[in-house]
Formats: C-alpha cells, structure tokens, sequence
C-alpha cells in the first residue's frame, strides 16, 4: 500500500516542521512546504498531493482559503485547515470550500491522525 503524500502549507516555519515531524511519526510522506498562498498553489499543481494541510492565516494577498477556492476550481483532494483562526467569519468562508477537516492549533498527535485519516477517506 502506497503511503499519503501530503503537502503541508505553513508560514511559522517551527509549526511546519513541527507537523512535518508528527506526519513523518504517523507514517505518511510530505511531498513538500509551502510558507505563503502563492507557493501552495504552484506546489499544488506540480506535486498534485492527495491531501494538503492548509493553514488559514498566511502572509500576502493570498491566505488559505483564497488557496482551497483555487484547488477546488480544478481538483477535488482533500484540505484540512490548521488554524488558530476560529471565528464566525473565518468560519463562514472556510465553509465555503467545503474543506475536509478543521483541525484547531494548537493539535496534538490524534487530532492531527484523525484529521487526516478521515479526509483521505
């Protein structure tokens, strides 16, 4: 059986590596990082992962869910969100991408397995 490869979006550069740890631990593969939304959508594109971790809050002019609303006009795989953004507005647009899984920073190991377990399913 093929492991996940999963392509992680997060500008905190001790996060990523963080969840990088943890998804290594859990038995997946990263296919690559991304720190900002424009990377995430070219990465997408070339790396074509089957499951992206996608944090919300990014820095430019394209944040995470600008990056979902791109994915989903091309490719149904799955996103989780990682966030600490958890209120009503971000909420509401996070919706809207009918994202796989939302998974609240700080996570620990099961909220990060059980996340991405059920989105790959």
């Amino acid at each position: 059986m093929t492991k996940a490869r999963i392509l992680i979006v997060e500008d905190d550069d001790i996060i990523a590596r963080l969840i990088e740890w943890r998804i290594k631990k859990l038995g997946y593969d990263i296919c690559g990082r991304a720190a900002d939304g424009n990377e995430a959508v070219s990465l997408i594109e070339r790396m074509s992962p089957d499951l992206v971790l996608l944090d919300i809050g990014l820095p430019g002019d394209c944040d995470g869910i600008s990056v979902a609303r791109e994915v989903r006009r091309t490719n149904d795989m799955p996103i989780v969100f990682v966030t600490a953004h958890s209120h009503g507005e971000i909420i509401e647009r996070a919706k809207q991408t009918r994202p796989n899984g939302f998974i609240l920073k700080p996570f620990n190991d099961d909220d990060l397995r059980v996340g991405i377990e059920l989105a790959l399913r």
